[in-house]
């Protein structure tokens, strides 16, 4: 009898000690990252599921025109010349490793600045045991310390919990385990209170980012479902800068306050929709416009060749004592007549409305695309002052001015020898359409007075209207099926040509294997974005195959490697071939300049 008492006691304190753990270590993994994190949280990055966002990566449309045999053919010359570059033996190991791992609410934060000494805290949760994922992040460890023979390796012990501590100064990383856990850092004092969170031995549990109220806006507007989360906190960055301000004596005037200021906090998540990527872009801050609202009035300027347009909310005529004080600084003399001119704020605002528009249309016809910019004219006198202003301060150029059926016109011939643009501005008393050459301004012109909707009406840019809500005060379409299209078009032959007569080209990639339109096409929809108030801050919601975040990166990084060669290029220019200064005028034709 008393060893079936025994038993049964050992029995019911082994189920006890079983849903403690249990218990214990699911509160951990449900509770939210943000509750083990502290209130002063500068900048953290999310991922729920690692091995999910893959496998949704894999499925995207961007990945899956990647994975075309026409495409993977094509690049295989690069690829093969990457493949001649050392190679890292951990590289696509650490890959597999990670998936083992199989992480989830994986987080990466920059948790506080002191001393201008940023530190960090990581975590996530693995799937298996300790000892497995022991296994894994111990060859981890030990390559940095091979690659590291100079670095300190010790071992803590903290409320029952062993942290491992590797100093390479002046870097230094601490881990640790929490049950199903895995947590770093780069202090130890850091590391040992997001212990005491996990734990639930913090003395101040309001004390964390989940209580924060700028954190609480920011999830409030994260969708239920997404890939990765990240949320900032300006408030340290402003401060900084306001004391750099006062430093230099810069303090702004009373009551006036930076756009960095303004921001309570920014949150920004992306996830997959059926292949696309949609971000979402949180910015609370209060709202800058009074009454004006979107009206994409510049859309009838769209036709069916348009690939591109935008319409937002741009108040120029608040920011023009800004651009005065800009244009004195950085001696820009067509900014700097304006304020010779006396043109004023109230100038600018009486003659000219706030939504800016912009289009581009690339007919098949066409080897190049034309841009336009639009601005709604409110007082045709005034906004007549400001462009006659604008081209006085264009020094070293030749505008000529014409009226057709009681439009002005101003246009210029450009320098340029390889493209031949003919900036030209067009003013009516009801639009401001500025062009690189006079037809495609004219047209538009036309357009604006029969209210045409051929971009409106087209099933391509109806379908990408309705993914995004309805703007407020931005809106951004671009038609990248159309754009590669007419872009294929006109560069196949010149790369043809390159590599017939630049030898290096053809080492690096085969023109003759460049995929056909339709193979690319297939694979791009529309990328469409919008902004808008929402209660407490702006949304910015963008999807596509990209995004136009980050459509957008990647053009600045082209431009900045275009800019790059070109300065190269530019550096072998002797100083003789310089085109000697052009004496500003204007020609007016048929109407003398009032």
């Amino acid at each position: 009898m008393k060893r079936i008492l025994l038993l049964l006691i050992a029995f019911a304190a082994v189920a006890f000690a079983g849903w403690y753990y249990w218990n214990f270590f699911q509160r951990i993994s449900s509770a939210p990252v943000s509750t083990l994190l502290p209130r002063e949280t500068i900048f953290l990055v999310y991922m729920p599921d690692f091995n999910r966002t893959r496998d949704e990566w894999y499925r995207s449309d961007i990945y899956q025109l990647y994975r075309e045999a026409a495409v993977q053919d094509f690049l295989r010359p690069g690829l093969a010349g990457l493949g001649k570059l050392p190679k890292t033996p951990t590289a696509a190991q650490t890959l597999r490793e990670i998936e083992q791992l199989d992480p989830k609410h994986a987080f990466f934060a920059l948790s506080s600045v002191s001393h201008n000494s940023p530190r960090f805290v990581s975590g996530f949760r693995f799937r298996g045991s300790q000892q497995e994922a022991e296994a894994i992040i111990n060859r981890w460890r030990s390559t940095f310390l091979a690659q590291n023979p100079g670095a300190k390796h010790e071992k803590l012990q903290y409320q029952q919990h062993e942290i491992e501590l590797v100093t390479a100064a002046p870097f230094t990383l601490a881990t640790t385990y929490d049950g199903p856990w895995f947590f770093a850092a780069t202090d130890v004092t850091e590391l040992k209170a997001l212990l005491d969170r996990a734990d639930h031995r913090a003395k101040n549990p309001e004390a964390t980012l989940e209580k924060d109220a700028a954190y609480r806006v920011a999830i409030a507007h994260r969708p239920s479902n997404y890939a990765v989360f990240f949320y900032l906190q300006p408030k340290a960055f402003s401060e900084r800068l306001a004391a750099l301000r006062a430093a230099v004596r810069s303090s702004p005037a009373p009551g006036e306050s930076t756009m960095l200021q303004k921001m309570r906090c920014i949150a920004g998540s992306m996830r997959f929709d059926d292949g696309k990527i949609h971000d979402v872009l949180f910015l609370g801050m209060p709202k800058l416009e009074r009454s004006a609202t979107l009206t994409r009035s510049s859309l009838s300027l769209g036709t069916k060749e348009t690939f591109f347009y935008l319409s937002m909310l741009l108040n120029v005529g608040e920011k023009i004592d800004t651009l005065n004080q800009v244009a004195a600084f950085g001696a820009n003399k067509v900014l700097q007549s304006l304020a010779d001119s006396g043109i004023t704020a109230d100038d600018w605002k009486a003659a000219f409305g706030t939504e800016l528009g912009s289009l581009a249309d690339w007919p098949s016809s066409a080897h190049w695309p034309s841009l336009l910019l639009t601005l709604p004219v409110t007082n045709a006198a005034k906004a007549e002052t400001i462009v006659d202003a604008l081209i006085r301060g264009d020094e070293g150029a030749t505008w000529t001015r014409t009226e057709k059926d009681g439009i002005r016109y101003f246009s210029k011939q450009s320098a340029s020898s390889l493209v031949a643009i003919t900036p030209t501005v067009g003013l009516s008393k009801r639009i401001l359409l500025a062009g690189l050459n006079p037809v495609s301004v004219e047209e538009a012109m036309k357009r604006s007075a029969t209210s045409s909707a051929e971009l409106a009406d087209s099933k391509t840019y109806k379908a990408a209207e309705q993914l995004v809500p309805t703007p407020t005060n931005l809106f951004a379409y671009i038609d990248t099926a159309l754009l590669y299209s007419r872009l294929d078009a006109s560069l196949r032959p010149m790369l043809l040509m390159a590599t017939a007569f630049i030898p290096s080209v053809a080492s690096s990639i085969d023109p003759t294997k460049l995929p056909s339109p339709e193979i690319i096409t297939k694979h791009l929809s529309p990328i469409v974005s919008s902004q808008r108030y929402d209660h407490d801050g702006y949304v910015a919601e963008s999807i596509g195959p990209i995004t136009l975040d980050q459509s957008a990166m990647g053009v600045a990084i082209l431009s900045g490697l275009g800019a790059a060669t070109r300065q190269k290029i530019g550096a072998g220019v002797p100083a003789w071939s310089a085109s000697p200064t052009v004496t500003p005028q204007i020609t007016s034709s048929p109407s003398p300049t009032p």
